[in-house]
């Protein structure tokens, strides 16, 4: 069974919408465009024309830089477009599922639940080092589970999930569900992408950002990494115009040779800075744990939580808590600073800790 028996008739016979051509060098009168820009700028694209219907030569730079073919890949505005796509292209509202590994990134249940498909949950224990349980994650798996989402290195536990276990994942639901792996961080992490893996699995399906190590955030870029037919569809799904003008030529401008190097130097000194922040914090004894992280930030677990949020609320420094979320009990989620930032924050917890 192949993966276009799981997209949802709607959307695999979807004929989408068709945009007023593009065409270099010509008079543009078929798109009702102004004729001239309000504002122009020297070295700036003028706004008065629509950007290009899909950035090819962006969608290019990405499956080079992701080492797969052009047809493997889509443009999104950031990777949650890309999560939402996928919901709607396979669940049926009110009779299919996804099966999602918690502790992890919440958005996966929040486009599910827009779309009112199901969500299973297969929990990730602290007590097992939140490692993934391929087996546990097969027996939730329901006739109707269209996606399994797996974050690796996941958000917020900071832990991989070995690529043998994906593959493993991706052939034990071969023709049943189409397994979605989230690379949001995966530049922090040593190990190669899944990237290159799609071309043999036409159920496999890869997420990328631009948001972390490439420090594009505003940007709101991302890809999604697949077999070619499951792009189209999802290429038939994304809005026309999705990327605007300002934003493909920063991204452009960032995949320079240089700017590229510059990122990789930069991911370099964040992995320093959370080795020195583990060692700090993993000294204080106010944390219970810290969990060996593969991304970008640590999990930390403390003895008394509501006294490191007032520490650092006093300070005007944020972390991220999880209250609601099971297995997360006084945790928190820090992101890793500039050394000064980080220094800050440890001096904070040491100063609130003596004081309280």
């Amino acid at each position: 069974m192949s993966i276009e028996t799981l997209v949802r008739p709607e959307i695999r016979n979807l004929n989408p919408y068709v945009t007023a051509r593009q065409e270099s060098a010509s008079v543009r009168l078929n798109a009702n465009e102004l004729p001239w820009s309000p504002r122009d700028a020297d070295g700036v694209a003028p706004l008065n024309r629509y950007p290009d219907i899909r950035p090819v030569t962006l969608q290019t730079a990405l499956a080079r830089l992701y080492g797969v073919a052009a047809t493997n890949v889509l443009v999104t505005r950031g990777s949650s477009e890309a999560i939402d796509l996928l919901i709607r292209a396979f669940c049926r509202a009110g009779r299919d599922s996804i099966v999602v590994t918690p502790p992890t990134f919440a958005m996966y249940r929040v486009y599910a639940d827009i779309q009112g498909a199901g969500t299973i949950a297969a929990p990730l224990s602290a007590e097992r080092d939140f490692r993934l349980d391929v087996a546990e994650t097969l027996e939730r798996c329901a006739p109707d589970t269209k996606l399994v989402f797996v974050c690796s290195p996941n958000n917020p536990t900071g832990n991989i999930v070995p690529q043998a276990d994906i593959i493993e994942l991706a052939r034990a639901r071969s023709g049943q569900s189409v397994i979605v792996v989230d690379e949001a961080y995966a530049e922090f992490n040593d190990e190669d992408s899944l990237a290159a893996s799609v071309a043999g699995f036409d159920n496999l399906v890869v997420l990328r950002t631009l948001s972390k190590a490439l420090g594009l955030a505003g940007a709101r870029c991302g890809a999604v990494i697949g077999a070619p037919p499951l792009i189209g569809w999802l290429n038939g799904m994304l809005a026309p115009y999705a990327l605007a003008t300002p934003v493909v030529d920063r991204v452009m401008e960032a995949m320079s040779a240089a700017n590229l190097n510059r990122a990789r130097r930069a991911v370099i000194e964040v992995v320093r800075e959370r080795q020195r922040m583990t060692a700090a914090l993993d000294a204080m004894p106010s944390v219970v744990r810290v969990w060996p992280s593969r991304t970008n930030f640590l999990l930390a677990r403390f003895h008394d939580l509501a006294a490191v949020l007032r520490a650092l609320h006093e300070r005007r420094i944020l972390v991220r808590d999880f209250p609601h979320e099971p297995g997360l009990a006084g945790c928190v989620r820090i992101t890793i600073g500039s050394r000064e930032e980080n220094d800050l924050l440890l001096a904070a917890l040491r100063s609130g800790m003596e004081d309280g």
